[in-house]
């Protein structure tokens, strides 16, 4: 039986993964600083192959003693307040959980990393249509500043330590058991008063989003086979939708008529949000991976399942 570990275990997309894995035999350990009655995301799993351990994912030893024996690691921790994030915060939370992921892996000689980025590496290029391959990267967030750090270092660590690393590129990403962003704020916003709704910016910003099932679709495919070296894709559905529109498609499903939309101002939505931007994906593609729903469907889909 494989062996994975998924850091970053308690939250919202590696529950989807460890799902995944499960179900495709793997014997699964989720390591996270949260602890499991604490997220929610991991209430429904009822494994005798899975495992959740709480710790601190920087110190070193711990997480090279919890990782022995491991055939893949899931490297998904990482600050999920970007909104609110800080030099510190990630520092600690996204580029030394990573460090401490590559030493981990050095030293038990673990074979197969899996790394998730995110699209905030790029930095703003909103005229760019975004390749692998774009140059001049300049993130203008913290989070992008340190995930982009964390993939330099685990280009060298896997040419040094001689292991393969999958890169994925995220944009955002929604589904079921959503725990933040930008669905899951109006929501609660509007449970509090449903008359009127403050949206952060100015309602344009157009970005991709991606349903968790296609996202874990395209881990585990491209994980199970996974190319020698590290390679990097960008991974999203060819379209986008805007603030306003994920708003309208929350209120219809709300039944809430009227609402009063209220704007913070600007082109952006806090320091360090990039308002628009547009993947390539003919990279991923090429690979046979497919996305079933586009960026609005997935909206759709994700607000199918609030509670109201």
């Amino acid at each position: 039986m494989r062996k994975a570990l998924i850091t970053g275990g308690a939250g919202f997309i590696a529950s989807h993964l460890a799902d995944r894995l499960l179900a495709d035999g793997w014997d699964v350990t989720a390591v996270d600083r949260v602890g499991r009655k604490e997220s929610g995301a991991l209430g429904h799993i009822d494994s005798k192959d899975f495992h959740f351990i709480k710790c601190d994912i920087t110190d070193v030893k711990d997480l090279t003693e919890i990782s022995k024996d491991t055939d893949h690691i899931f490297h998904l921790a990482a600050n999920s307040d970007i909104r609110e994030s800080g030099p510190d915060t990630d520092l600690s939370s996204t580029f030394m959980t990573t460090r401490s992921v590559l030493e981990a892996m050095a030293t038990n000689n673990i074979p197969r990393l899996f790394f998730s980025s995110t699209s905030a590496v790029y930095g703003d290029k909103r005229s760019t249509v975004l390749k692998e391959e774009t140059g001049d990267l300049r993130p203008v967030s913290y989070y992008g500043a340190a995930k982009l750090a964390s993939e330099a270092f685990i280009h060298a660590y896997s040419h040094r330590k001689r292991f393969d690393a999958l890169i994925l590129r995220f944009p955002n990403v929604v589904g079921p058991r959503l725990t933040h962003g930008v669905i899951f704020d109006f929501v609660n916003k509007l449970k509090a008063d449903p008359a009127r709704l403050e949206i952060l910016g100015n309602g344009k910003q157009r970005k991709p989003y991606i349903h968790v099932s296609d996202l874990i679709n395209g881990i585990a495919m491209l994980s199970y086979n996974m190319p020698k070296g590290s390679d990097l894709f960008n991974m999203s559905a060819e379209s986008s939708t805007t603030v306003d529109e994920i708003a309208g498609i929350v209120c219809r499903r709300m039944n809430l008529k009227d609402v009063k939309f209220e704007y913070t101002g600007g082109e952006v939505g806090w320091e360090g949000d990039v308002p628009t931007y547009e993947y390539d994906i003919s990279k991923i593609k090429r690979t046979g991976w497919k996305y079933r729903y586009s960026s609005t469907e997935a909206i759709k889909e994700t607000v199918k399942g609030i509670n109201v």
